[in-house]
């Protein structure tokens, strides 16, 4: 018998069943009505642990996407919220509609609409002193605060030099602000951040007018009396290099309230091009708000 003929026929091990894919937490979106206005958000993941961001002044929900999935991966229910007079929520013309106080009643009205009891409530800039005004509103239904770049006492002439020129294009030059939102438009969807400053551009004058001018000559935040007794569990994220969220008021902030850990970004964009440092510690407080 030659050598092949006495070979040992061996057979081939089945195939391996391929490897399930980890399911993605489900998104979901939603609306509700405010004092006649409808506001839009976003639900990603499920359970108790619920956290709700918002969103920095003329920016909406979709900025804080990515960040809501890190965290529904980690077993979190994230909200983001569309603040009225932003995103796909209603744009009234009347300038006395918009403040600090009613963005945060806006919120809490998002978590009587859910039958949430209480959630960690966070937001950037605009988003971050609304989660301050709920604090001095109804500490209650604060479980913890993310508070990425305040917009506190040190930032009021960036403000004002940044935004009230806008408030001047679209108040008297209607046409410029329609003139961006047209070449906005024009732009390809697809990519997260690109999707972002394309609907920050989409703005109609009048509802952007009376926006700006709500907040500009309103209350900012609340003032730091206030702010020194608010006992909520709170996590502070600054940077340096930006006068509009200046480094001074977010490390103020975190030393003047009783219980703030400060973390400091590398550069204002970190959290959104290089999130993972950020996230997690965002990640580790929120668990740690619902550990008591």
């Amino acid at each position: 018998m030659s050598p092949a003929s006495s070979a040992t026929l061996i057979e081939p091990e089945p195939p391996a069943p391929p490897a399930r894919r980890a399911s993605r937490p489900i998104e979901l979106t939603g609306s509700f009505d405010h004092e006649g206005h409808r506001l839009w958000y976003t639900e990603f993941g499920s359970g108790d642990k619920v956290v709700v961001l918002t969103h920095g002044i003329m920016l909406t929900r979709r900025m804080h996407a990515p960040l809501a999935r890190r965290l529904a991966g980690a077993g979190f229910r994230v909200i983001t919220l569309d603040l009225l007079g932003h995103g796909d929520s209603d744009r009234p013309t009347e300038s006395w509609l918009y403040s600090m106080p009613s963005f945060a009643e806006q919120t809490l009205a998002l978590l009587d609409h859910l039958e949430v009891e209480a959630a960690v409530i966070g937001g950037t800039s605009l988003g971050a002193n609304v989660s301050l005004e709920v604090a001095i509103s109804a500490p209650e239904r604060a479980r913890g605060l993310i508070v990425e770049m305040p917009v506190l006492d040190n930032a009021i002439v960036a403000g004002l030099f940044t935004f009230a020129p806008l408030l001047m294009a679209a108040r008297f030059l209607p046409v410029t602000v329609q003139a961006v939102a047209l070449l906005a438009s024009l732009v390809p969807h697809g990519n997260q951040w690109v999707d972002v400053v394309t609907d920050t551009l989409s703005q109609r004058p009048a509802p952007m007018a009376a926006l700006l001018h709500g907040v500009l000559f309103g209350r900012i935040a609340p003032p730091k009396s206030a702010r020194r007794k608010i006992t909520t569990r709170t996590l502070v994220i600054g940077h340096q290099g930006d006068p509009i969220h200046p480094f001074g008021d977010a490390d103020t902030l975190a030393i003047d309230m009783p219980d703030a850990e400060f973390v400091q970004a590398r550069s204002p964009v970190e959290l959104r091009l290089d999130p993972t440092r950020l996230s997690d510690a965002i990640r580790d407080f929120a668990a740690s708000c619902y550990e008591d």
